[in-house]
């Protein structure tokens, strides 16, 4: 593939004035004007008039030029002169001459129409009853028309982004509404050059390459040209965070720099909040481990691991921290988890939550910089949330990033088609527009693996109803009354039939959360209503019992939340 060309924005080659097509200047009723070269799609950004023989000096580029030809009689070789004069004008960049006759001239030579058109340059016969000022007038009145309609475009754009930012899917949102304002395609690419969400059908590699340039460019923007496609990438945040827009358009409009300029601000907001950056792994990895992952789980979301320079880390190491077993201490982000007689800590401190110190025996739980009080110093109570996107589409990191920003937390893991968070307590999760959540009961840090699983619960139970946010109830249970391992004993051997399988004794628990409901367990788990039949037939079968006893339900289902 031919590499596409590559500039930085330099000052412009015509005024910055929106241009005026000279067909709609040719279609003027009031003007006497009769196109001799054809103009085809040429636009001009101006009018000047001229009787000198060379009226380079006085051009910025992309003006329309008005002369009576003064300077053109007597020439030796008339041919030859107008040749001349056609290319100073050319290389001058003017769009057009336009050539008034009378009193100098009868009518526009030929040899200048002959000049004009080998040369491309469009040339107008003014009329000998139409001023030279009426037409540079007339230029100025439509510049100023195309001049309102740029504002008010860019101003519904701006309007347009600005409601899009305010989705719950804010960042696929915005881009899909630059993509449609622009008429071309949308990317968010990562600091690689990875697309981290867009409106891109396929790949674009020529777009992707001009994005890796700016995030390793001094310079916050850059435009290519390929083919018959403009491209432009701007980066977002001055560069800072390494995420690039990439914009591919069929051409490039007046305005479209500035509507672009203004999704990129609206992007860097959305994306700029610290530790939620899309697809930022150490965040990812943080949050599973929280929540019971093992360190070889998360160690490949932490880089390659032993380059020493604090990117990836090094000995399993995230941000010069490490993570230790055996007598040392778990740290993640340059701070340690401590327990029995220490604290919890993250972010290289004690976990703050909102202005008071959370205290358990002599050390301090905090979070976000401030901290929570319970009764008596007890540790710091966290809400697991599962979310998924009641669309068909999967969550992109973008996106997950975004819905913990509007629950008021970094910790997010975009896993798969749920996207999990940990949030404070005394932050309340509300519903949010386009997601459906679960949420877990609260839980002090050693119940988070725990909270995890009834979150997750949770959120199978509100896909099945169709309720925007479900809470995992904290009553006192059964449970309680039983010795924790005499309870997994019985467990274990009331489910041991079915225990091999591992799809039978999770569609038997959703069956029975879900009161035996057969839709409503398909939905929760995704599958057909008669493969829910099939398999609590088999469940039936396996363990000898009728499921429509309630106290074979009662039974199992005790043995089922001890797993």
């Amino acid at each position: 593939m031919k590499r596409p060309s590559v500039s930085v924005p330099q000052e412009p080659a015509v005024p910055p004035t929106p241009p005026v097509p000279l067909a709609t200047l040719l279609a003027r009723e009031d003007l006497d004007l009769r196109e001799l070269v054809a103009a085809g799609d040429t636009v001009v950004h101006g009018a000047h008039a001229s009787e000198m023989a060379d009226p380079v000096p006085y051009l910025l580029g992309g003006e329309l030029l008005l002369t009576a030809g003064a300077h053109g009689p007597g020439a030796a070789d008339p041919a030859a002169y107008w040749d001349g004069y056609a290319a100073r004008i050319t290389a001058a960049g003017g769009a057009a001459l336009g050539f008034g006759v009378a009193p100098v001239h009868p009518g526009v030579p030929p040899e200048l129409v002959a000049a004009c058109a080998a040369r491309g340059l469009p040339l107008i016969e003014v009329g000998p009853g139409t001023a030279f000022a009426a037409v540079a007038r007339a230029v100025w009145q439509l510049m100023a028309r195309e001049r309102l309609a740029e504002l008010r475009r860019i101003a519904e754009a701006q309007q347009s982004l600005t409601a899009a930012a305010g989705r719950p899917d804010a960042v696929p949102a915005v881009l899909h509404r630059l993509a449609a304002r622009l008429g071309g395609r949308a990317v968010l690419y990562g600091p690689d050059g990875a697309e981290a969400a867009g409106t891109a059908e396929a790949p674009d590699p020529a777009l992707a390459e001009l994005a890796r340039r700016v995030a390793r460019s001094p310079s916050a923007t850059a435009t290519a040209v390929t083919g018959d496609e403009h491209l432009a990438a701007y980066a977002l945040g001055g560069g800072r965070d390494g995420l690039v827009l990439g914009v591919a358009t069929p051409g490039r409009r007046s305005g479209d720099h500035t509507i672009a300029s203004v999704a990129a601000v609206l992007l860097t907001l959305l994306t700029g909040r610290p530790g939620s950056r899309p697809g930022e792994p150490r965040t990812t990895a943080l949050v599973r481990l929280l929540l019971g992952a093992s360190p070889a789980e998360v160690a490949h979301l932490l880089g390659d691991g032993g380059t020493g320079d604090g990117t990836g880390g090094t000995g399993g190491r995230a941000d010069g921290a490490g993570d230790r077993t055996d007598g040392a201490s778990d740290r993640t982000d340059g701070a340690s988890d401590r327990t029995d007689g220490a604290g919890d800590r993250t972010d290289g401190a004690s976990d703050r939550t909102d202005g008071a110190s959370d205290r358990t025996d002599g050390a301090s739980d905090r979070t976000d910089g401030a901290g929570d009080r319970t009764d008596g110093g007890a540790a710091a109570l966290w809400y697991v949330v599962h979310a998924r996107p009641t669309g068909p589409a999967a969550p992109d990191p973008v996106t997950a990033a975004a819905l913990g920003a509007a629950l008021g937390s970094p910790l997010v893991d975009p896993a798969g088609d749920v996207v999990r968070v940990l949030l404070p307590a005394t932050r309340e999760p509300a519903p949010q527009p386009g997601w459906t959540l679960g949420v877990s009961a609260p839980a002090e840090p050693a119940g988070w693996p725990a909270a995890d699983a009834e979150a997750a619960r949770a959120l199978a139970r509100a896909r099945a109803t169709r309720v925007p946010l479900l809470r995992h109830t904290g009553r006192p249970a059964l449970s309680a009354l039983v010795p924790a391992g005499e309870a997994a004993a019985y467990a274990r051997a009331l489910l041991a039939p079915v225990a091999a399988v591992p799809a039978l004794p999770e569609t038997l628990r959703t069956w029975l959360s879900l009161h035996g409901g057969w839709d409503r367990t398909a939905v929760a788990l995704g599958v057909h209503r008669n493969t829910v039949r099939q398999r609590i037939a088999r469940c039936a079968a396996l363990l000898g019992a009728d499921l429509d006893d309630p106290d074979v339900r009662m039974e199992l289902w005790f043995a089922l939340r001890q797993r």
